[in-house]
């Protein structure tokens, strides 16, 4: 990992907790702390941490609470190791799958069918962004390479709380996507384990963080489809509303159409979710829009994430509209989609995979000497130009 310190900016503005301070630190809450606390017995507040059985709403809240107060996280059986080490680490993802999955009913007829495919249906079910499988791959490949296992836990409701402290109490640090935990939930977990935060900006709570530049990938694009394809009426396809990843690149749109002299929209024109099953209803809409004469097409979208901009491309081919000649599209994330499809996408390619990779070597050196400064490692993208934008 020091071979990318030429990469890591260390913030000295962030103090490190002395030696002494480390060892003095109290105890950690045990269950029966949080069942004296609450006023309840040690196997409620099992069923609480577990989310195993039922709980009345009123009893799981003041266990919740007391939880909240003492800092508790579910302690693994290798805790009581003296090393205090697992040589587990974890990956906490957000949950990009969709609603209702899980209570599917039990499959019946028989094991092969043939079936006509008539290509992606918009709307159909996605189990979630080639991105988050990227990281995964980046993360899993470090923790191998360093004989650790990695454990992963999707943020996914009710449920989403007490699987993530429960994971946090397993392992010896967690790697967590940014924007995944609130940021209670965040600081919960840290008092336990480090904690690295991938995507999104430097964070403000002091944790070790490992990004792109969104905003300059962004600039650069746009640069490009003016600068080479002269084109300027162009439209920002957005993604779910408050995720910083996308704030910085529509930061980074404003930014460029300012400096070209171009319109500065105060919204993203359209706004979907990530997914592509999202991306292809609003390009649906869109082109139904365009040929009922309620709307023209732009000369260009400047597509959020790569899913999106894929979605995008699956309605404009199925409906006759041709890319780039009649629009261009292009994304944002660099995933091996997105040099696969026909045409091929423009894209900002951030080394996803990297990412994982990098923040797992961030967090072995935290659990190496937990004095070190918090580290904010920017990995550098580049706009890989491609037949979506234009001819080359």
């Amino acid at each position: 990992m020091r071979s990318a310190d030429r990469n890591t900016t260390r913030h000295p503005e962030v103090p490190a907790l002395p030696a002494g301070d480390v060892a003095a630190a109290s105890p950690p809450a045990t269950m029966r702390d949080v069942a004296g606390r609450a006023g309840v017995s040690v196997s409620t507040v099992s069923r609480v941490v577990n989310a195993n059985g039922y709980v009345r709403t009123s009893t799981r809240l003041l266990v919740e609470e007391a939880i909240t107060e003492l800092g508790f996280v579910p302690s693994g059986a290798a805790r009581g190791l003296v090393a205090r080490r697992t040589g587990l680490l974890g990956l906490c993802l957000p949950d990009m799958g969709p609603a209702g999955v899980g209570h599917a009913p039990w499959p019946a007829g028989p094991p092969v069918e043939l079936v006509e495919d008539s290509g992606p249906a918009p709307g159909g079910a996605s189990w979630g962004s080639m991105y988050f499988g990227e990281i995964l791959r980046g993360a899993e490949y470090a923790a191998w390479e360093a004989d650790h296992a990695l454990a992963v836990a999707v943020a996914r409701p009710p449920h989403e709380e007490a699987r993530v402290r429960d994971l946090a109490g397993r392992v010896d640090g967690l790697v967590v996507v940014a924007g995944t935990l609130s940021d209670a939930l965040l600081e919960h977990v840290a008092h336990r384990v480090p904690v690295v935060l991938v995507a999104g900006p430097r964070p403000a709570g002091g944790y070790d963080h490992v990004g792109v530049d969104n905003g300059e990938g962004i600039r650069f694009l746009v640069e490009h489809l003016v600068g080479a394809h002269g084109l300027r009426d162009m439209r920002f396809v957005a993604g779910r509303p408050g995720t910083r990843d996308d704030i910085d690149r529509f930061r980074g749109f404003r930014s460029a159409s300012k400096a070209l002299g171009l319109p500065v929209p105060a919204e993203p024109a359209l706004r979907g979710d990530f997914t592509r099953d999202a991306a292809r209803l609003l390009a649906g809409q869109v082109v139904a829009d365009h040929r009922g004469g309620r709307a023209r097409l732009p000369e260009a979208f400047v597509c959020t994430n790569d899913e999106t901009a894929l979605g995008f491309l699956d309605v404009l081919s199925a409906e006759g509209v041709r890319v780039p000649d009649d629009v261009a599209v292009t994304g944002f994330d660099g995933i091996d989609g997105a040099r696969t499809c026909s045409p091929r996408l423009t894209t900002v390619e951030q080394p996803v995979a990297d990412l994982g990779r990098f923040a797992v070597g961030v967090l072995r050196e935290c659990l190496a000497d937990p004095r070190l400064p918090r580290q904010d490692l920017i990995v550098p993208s580049r706009v890989l130009l491609r037949e979506s934008c234009g001819r080359h």
